[in-house]
């Protein structure tokens, strides 16, 4: 009976007997697992070339794409048309070609650039049905060890050959948590942020160097002659972005003289929609113990005394700044990249300099966005709701105390008292 009644209750309660009939249960995968669908962009990072492979169906929406509004990089590099399928468009191109950016960490060397997919209208036609995409592409190659597959050479390499290498310096610049402990995980900003940048240099067996941020631009790709640009630091250490209503300086003391730290306040370029930019900073070095001037210097400017002032040196460095013309010709070195004017030789004995590029920087979000107009005004649309239904509920009760009252008064009625004798 004790069964019979477990599969009324059963029966009762799903309808059915099946579900009161425990079948076994065979773990198989092949069965109970969906096939997982793979990525639209996948990377391959291979020892001296990366491979990007997108799928046609790039949005997933099954709408395909075409190669030809496929390109890799600043340089436009086009897909390969003999690797081209129904289904997938290939890349394979070298760590340095297609404009590729590298950025030197403590730990890794990191390859970026940018999957673009421009689509463009078919024949007479003036319409589009697919959206224009930038993919973040990146390859990170440990520091440690080995990453070649050639055997290591023996040290039978000239005693010049053996100098040059150890005096070759390595620059860097990252992205920094707010309180400098560790490098920034992710590259995400809201507007009204700020970034926190540290320029580096590895000096190695190199004798004690310091490190200043010479020019910095920030562009929209990672080619820093393209325009639109916007200046961050200019004259030889001048940080300029102060100047406007940012608060963006050098931090002051340097944690040591080989590292300089700056802050930067987020922005974005008002006429374009992409919301990625890319700083590019001209770092240098000189001897620690030379003394800084107006050519090697890091000045930031303070709204409340309304002047420049150094990290470290003499006051005057400083002064050049307001009227931008420090050093000997007093020029730009944006203008002096853009002319292909090079760095002299004689001059690279006595500071060794480098082009580094951080980003992308993402920004999530525009403080201009209808979502955030829409927020402001909504709270006195929940102010006047609110008011309404109190109004609403007021009359309503009032309503029903009045009718109870009167059924309370005909059913007892109250009868005149008689005088008593």
């Amino acid at each position: 009976m004790g069964s019979s009644y477990r599969l009324f209750v059963c029966f009762l309660l799903w309808g059915s007997l099946e579900l009161c009939n425990p079948q076994p249960v065979w773990h198989d995968e092949s069965q109970h697992l969906m096939p997982s669908k793979p990525p639209a962009v996948m990377v391959e990072c291979q020892e001296d070339q990366l491979v990007v492979t997108v799928s046609k169906d790039l949005f997933g929406t099954g709408k395909l794409i075409r190669p030809a509004d496929l390109t890799l990089g600043p340089d436009n590099c086009e897909p390969l048309v003999s690797m081209d399928t129904d289904t997938v468009v290939r890349f394979e191109v070298g760590l340095h070609a297609c404009g590729n950016s590298v950025q030197v960490t403590d730990d890794a060397l990191v390859y970026s650039t940018f999957l673009f997919h421009d689509p463009r209208p078919v024949g007479n036609l003036s319409i589009l049905r697919t959206n224009r995409a930038e993919v973040p592409i990146e390859c990170r190659y440990p520091r440690q060890g080995n990453v070649s597959s050639w055997a290591i050479l023996p040290t039978w390499v000239p005693f010049r050959t053996t100098m040059f290498s150890e005096e070759k310096l390595v620059f860097s610049l990252r992205l920094m948590e707010e309180n400098w402990s560790a490098e920034k995980t992710t590259p995400t900003f809201q507007l009204g942020d700020r970034a926190h940048l540290q320029a580096q240099v590895h000096t190695g067996s190199h004798v004690p160097l310091r490190v200043f941020v010479d020019h910095c631009v920030a562009t929209l790709t990672p080619d820093w002659s393209t325009s639109p640009y916007h200046t961050i630091v200019d004259f030889h250490g001048c940080l300029v972005d102060g100047l406007t209503d940012a608060s963006s300086a050098f931090k002051t003391p340097r944690p040591r003289p080989e590292t300089l730290q700056f802050t930067v306040d987020v922005f974005h370029f008002a006429n374009d929609s992409r919301n990625t930019i890319y700083i590019t900073c001209h770092l240098k070095v000189t001897p620690v113990d030379r003394v800084p001037d107006q050519i090697s210097k890091a000045c930031s400017f303070s709204k409340s005394s309304n002047r420049w002032s150094p990290v470290e040196g003499p006051v005057d460095i400083c002064r050049c700044c307001n009227k931008g013309r420090c050093g000997v010709s007093g020029r730009s070195r944006r203008l002096t990249h853009l002319e292909g004017q090079s760095v002299p030789r004689s001059r690279r004995h006595v500071t060794e300099e480098a082009d580094v590029t951080v980003g992308p920087l993402i920004f999530l979000g525009k403080t201009s966005d209808h979502g955030v107009e829409g927020s402001t005004s909504s709270p006195p649309s929940v102010m006047l709701g609110l008011g309404l239904a109190t109004v609403v509920s007021l009359t309503l009760a009032t309503i029903v105390l009045g009718f109870t009252g009167r059924r309370r008064t005909a059913s007892h009625p109250v009868c005149p008292a008689s005088a008593s004798q």
